[in-house]
């Protein structure tokens, strides 16, 4: 489980095609200080299995095709910066809202309008997810656990938006997320479990 608070941004330096999977190696100084085979590491929003910690500060870790069809990974390549998060230790503040690491579809970024203090992104919603999305409601986009601001389009599921202070734009890849930049969506897993609940008893 993780929290959507990013602890780091990490560098891909290397990326090997296998037989339905991809093995990346990440540099994250941090995020590997502590890190051993079988830990959980988010990246870009997508929990990965480190396979090996390296004495560079990088991990390697393998993706299966599924989760490459499911997210934006597959699109990303040596030199790409992605959003690092170490899982929640039992007792840690959560200072975002629970975010598992499973990708529930991807977006892209529809617009993005600077202001005096924040940047206002606007993604689109695939249709598969649109449906959990709420106005006040928490997303996470590329591991950023996120306020959705507003929702617009064809009954408010088209996209949605969210607005971003400077030191997310700093400290994350949003802040060089340029329109057209593919973005992993997950949920709040609260919604999901609400629409299971509401189904059985209905």
């Amino acid at each position: 489980m993780f929290t959507g608070i990013v602890e780091e941004l990490g560098e891909v330096v290397a990326k090997e095609e296998l037989a339905d999977a991809a093995r990346f190696r990440v540099r994250g100084p941090l995020v590997t200080s502590d890190a051993s085979h079988g830990d959980s590491i988010a990246v870009n929003g997508v929990c990965l299995t480190v396979v090996e910690v390296l004495a560079d500060g990088s991990f390697t870790a393998d993706v299966m095709k599924e989760t490459l069809d499911r997210s934006s990974l597959a699109k990303i390549d040596v030199g790409s910066r992605v959003n690092l998060e170490r899982a929640a230790a039992l007792g840690s503040r959560l200072g975002g809202h629970l975010v598992q690491g499973h990708v529930d579809g991807t977006g892209h970024v529809i617009s993005r309008t600077p202001s005096e203090n924040w940047t206002v992104v606007r993604i689109a919603l695939p249709d598969n997810v649109s449906r959990y999305v709420v106005t006040k409601g928490s997303i996470t986009v590329d591991g950023v656990s996120l306020t959705v601001s507003s929702l617009g389009g064809e009954k408010e599921s088209e996209y949605f938006e969210i607005s971003l202070i400077p030191t997310t734009l700093e400290m994350t890849t949003l802040g060089k997320a340029e329109v057209g930049t593919p973005v992993n969506l997950e949920v709040d897993v609260i919604a999901k479990y609400v629409e299971r609940l509401n189904a059985a008893s209905g």
